[in-house]
């Protein structure tokens, strides 16, 4: 039987045996079968019998029809979470159409990209610096940053096979492990970072903005940054070390030709944005309140871009990406309001403070929960996939563990990013770099492994004295 088809049958078994099964003690029937459906979908993102979007739209529908919710289910796309990804996703298109981002990185290997550790560097610096207004990873990495290094490994003479190590290698599986520390620096660096602060406030009961995230991922975030394109060139040594960066960069500028309109209409935006996100918190520093919402930022940062021709409609029509998560983001926020509004996760944390005791031992409960957020990404091939099913767990456990509720949101922020990077498969840009052909399974995942650990030495080591030092925890 094909493979599809049998995963469809497990996707759709679930709110069926549910269904026909009595709730659990203390659990209303009505949220047990929703939890079905909930269920449903999230098995759906990880088994992928069907896109992302007709998955969570099946589970949506399954609901609204039988237990009569359509209203609730439906929330998710009146969220202003929903909307702030999805006008970040047209920005991140403006990225790529204008040549903006080729043309960032060209000026940095002119300035900085000598050396082939320094061009590893520079892959670490221009991911970072656009990566505010690119909530997808795999359009940042696979449209912008992936062509600019694959190019610049080809036309240094190494190619997949017999000269891969000469620097390819290590550019590609540098290019990749970056992607996946910048994912975590801000809130709309990846998608999912948004469906994680939605359960942190459904779950945890904390809310976290724009700025408040950017503040406390910065530390431990920018020394996992500096950290991971020299332990990558450690695990990876390419053969060539000098290269002629001053070539790369004139050739690579030339075929864009001058700074368009586009061009310097998106780089207004941009730093307006970044304005725009900030400015509540730098004027609170001073004493003087003022509220911008950073989703009406956005919004009007999206409509700005088509409006000045950064990128036009058709653009945007073409923008598969945003689409696809403007789908299944709001109906997955839409279901797990749902299940919070019928105290679904307060039934949860009961039910697990009654079967879990870590004592009085919460930093050995925040240890195994990190620890084990990063070991499950072994399993999943996405981070939306993966916050979805995991992320309401590991809030709970670590919940009724009695762990800081700040500290507890802010790791599993941190090990959804660079837990993916483990395997070749676990985030988007993944398959795309893979698939070039310069890297071996073994090599990628033992480095993966060395970031992994890395990333949770940083994150459990200098994470708690930095939040302490901003008054987060």
């Amino acid at each position: 039987m094909n493979k599809k088809i049998i995963n469809a049958l497990i996707t759709w078994a679930i709110p069926l045996v549910i269904w026909f099964t009595p709730a659990p003690e203390g659990l209303a029937d009505g949220a047990w079968k929703l939890f079905g459906f909930y269920l449903a979908a999230i098995v759906g993102l990880v088994l992928k019998p069907f896109p992302a979007p007709v998955a969570v739209l099946s589970a949506i529908g399954a609901s609204a029809l039988f237990l009569n919710n359509p209203k609730e289910v439906l929330s998710g796309y009146a969220s202003t979470t929903t909307w702030l990804i999805f006008a970040a996703f047209s920005i991140s298109v403006a990225f790529v159409k204008t040549g903006l981002g080729r043309r960032i990185a060209y000026h940095m290997i002119d300035a900085f990209g000598h050396t082939t550790l320094r061009l590893g560097y520079v892959t670490a610096l221009l991911d970072g610096i656009i990566s505010p207004a690119t909530p997808s990873n795999t359009a940042r990495c696979g449209g912008i940053v992936f062509p600019i290094m694959n190019s610049v490994a080809k036309s240094l003479g190494s190619e997949p096979g017999e000269t891969a190590n000469k620097v390819g290698r290590y550019l590609m599986t540098n290019t990749y492990m970056v992607t996946k520390v910048t994912s975590l620096l801000f809130l709309t660096a990846m998608a999912p970072n948004a469906l994680a602060a939605d359960y942190f406030k459904k779950i945890l009961g904390l809310s976290i903005d724009w700025v408040t995230w950017a503040v406390a991922l910065f530390v431990p975030g920018l020394i996992l940054l500096l950290i991971t394109p020299f332990v990558t060139y450690a695990l990876n040594k390419p053969e060539l070390k000098e290269i002629d960066n001053k070539k790369i960069a004139r050739e690579g500028l030339a075929e864009l030709g001058p700074v368009s309109t586009g061009e310097k209409v998106l780089i207004a935006i941009f730093f307006l944005s970044l304005l725009g996100w900030a400015l509540p918190s730098i004027l609170g520093m001073v004493g003087i309140k003022f509220k911008l919402d950073a989703t009406a930022v956005a919004l009007v940062a999206m409509v700005s871009c088509y409006m000045f021709g950064a990128i036009k409609w058709e653009d945007a029509l073409q923008n598969k990406g945003g689409w696809n998560t403007l789908i299944w983001f709001g109906g997955i926020l839409g279901l797990s309001g749902a299940l919070t509004k019928a105290d679904f996760f307060i039934w949860l944390a009961k039910v697990l403070e009654a079967q879990m005791n870590f004592g009085h031992h919460e930093m050995l409960a925040l240890i195994v929960i990190a620890v084990l957020s990063v070991a499950v990404r072994y399993l999943f091939a996405s981070g939306s996939a993966y916050i979805a099913a995991m992320v309401p767990v590991f809030f709970t456990v670590g919940k009724v563990a009695g762990i800081d509720p700040w500290t507890l949101g802010l790791v599993i922020f941190m090990t959804n990013a660079f837990g993916g990077a483990v395997t070749h498969f676990g985030g988007g840009p993944g398959p795309i770099i893979f698939g070039e052909g310069y890297n071996e399974v073994r090599q990628w995942w033992v480095t993966g492994a060395v970031i992994a650990v890395l990333g949770l030495v940083v994150t459990l080591g200098f994470g708690p004295i930095w939040w302490s030092i901003v008054g987060l925890i």
